[in-house]
C-alpha cells in the first residue's frame, strides 16, 4: 500500500497508536496462540448493526487502513469490523451516556467534542451510504468495489472533505479511524483485536495484574504473552 498523504503508514500507525498503552517488552511475532476462543470466519459473522453494504464498506475501509500487507496482523485479521459493528449495535452507537444538545459548530475542533447532532449509528448509516454515491460518480463504483489504489486515493479525498458531504457527516473519516484504532487495540472481549494479536506483534501484556518485579530490569524482553479481561492468554 502506498501511505496516504496525512494517513499513517503501517508502521507509523502502529509506533504512534502503541503510544498509548503502557508496553512492556519489545514487539513479537503476530502468532497468537493459547487459549483464544475459536470464532467464525468472517464472510460467516451477521452483523448486528451493520447491512450489507455498510458491512463491505467497513470490511474495504478499516482493511486500507490497517492493511494486512506487513509483518503484523492487519484489521482484517485483528477482526476489527466485527468491533465496530458491535460498538454501533451498543450504547456507543446510540451515545447514551453523552451529551448531545447542539449548537453543534462541524468546523470545530476535536477538542470541542462532538460536533454533530448524529450519535454514530446515524453517522455510519448516513455517511457510507452518501460517500459510496460520490466514489460511483467519480470512481464509477462503490467504495468496496474498487482496487486498492483507487480505494487509498478516495480515503484521502475523503480524509481532506473533498466529497461535499452534508455538514453533519464531515467527522465521518475522523471517526472511522478513530474506532478502527481502537478496535485493533482495544481487549478482544469487545470484538476486535482477534487472539490478541495486535498485543502480541507490539509486546503488550494485556490485564496481567501486577508487575512489582519489573519496573527496575531495564532492557529485557517481557516473557510472558498477553492476557485478556476475561483471562484468555495468547
Amino acid at each position: 500500500m502506498t501511505d496516504l498523504p496525512g494517513i499513517p503508514s503501517r508502521r507509523n500507525f502502529l509506533k504512534a497508536s502503541a503510544a498509548s498503552v503502557a508496553l512492556v517488552g519489545v514487539a513479537a511475532q503476530a502468532k497468537a496462540q493459547g487459549n483464544a476462543p475459536a470464532v467464525a470466519p468472517l464472510d460467516q459473522y451477521q452483523p448486528e448493526f451493520l447491512n450489507a453494504d455498510e458491512w463491505a464498506f467497513v470490511m474495504a475501509a478499516t482493511a486500507r487502513l490497517i492493511p494486512s500487507e506487513g509483518n503484523g496482523p492487519g484489521a482484517i485479521e485483528a477482526r476489527v469490523p466485527v468491533f465496530i459493528d458491535l460498538q454501533l449495535a451498543g450504547s456507543y452507537g446510540t451515545a447514551d451516556m453523552w451529551y448531545m444538545e447542539g449548537p453543534h459548530d462541524p468546523t470545530a475542533s476535536a477538542d470541542r467534542g462532538w460536533q454533530t447532532p448524529l450519535n454514530p449509528a446515524e453517522l455510519y448509516r448516513q455517511a457510507i451510504p452518501a460517500f459510496d454515491a460520490w466514489c460511483e460518480s467519480t470512481q464509477g463504483a462503490k467504495f468496496a468495489e474498487l482496487d486498492a489504489d483507487k480505494q487509498d486515493a478516495a480515503l484521502t479525498a475523503l480524509q481532506k472533505g473533498e466529497p461535499k458531504l452534508a455538514p453533519e457527516l464531515s467527522i465521518f473519516f475522523t471517526t472511522l479511524l478513530a474506532n478502527t484504532k481502537e478496535g485493533y487495540f482495544a481487549d478482544p472481549m469487545y470484538g476486535g483485536n482477534h487472539g490478541m494479536a495486535s498485543w502480541v506483534y507490539l509486546g503488550f501484556p494485556g490485564a496481567r495484574a501486577a508487575f512489582r518485579e519489573w519496573p527496575e530490569r531495564h532492557n529485557i524482553k517481557y516473557p510472558l504473552g498477553p492476557v485478556s479481561i476475561k483471562g484468555e492468554r495468547a
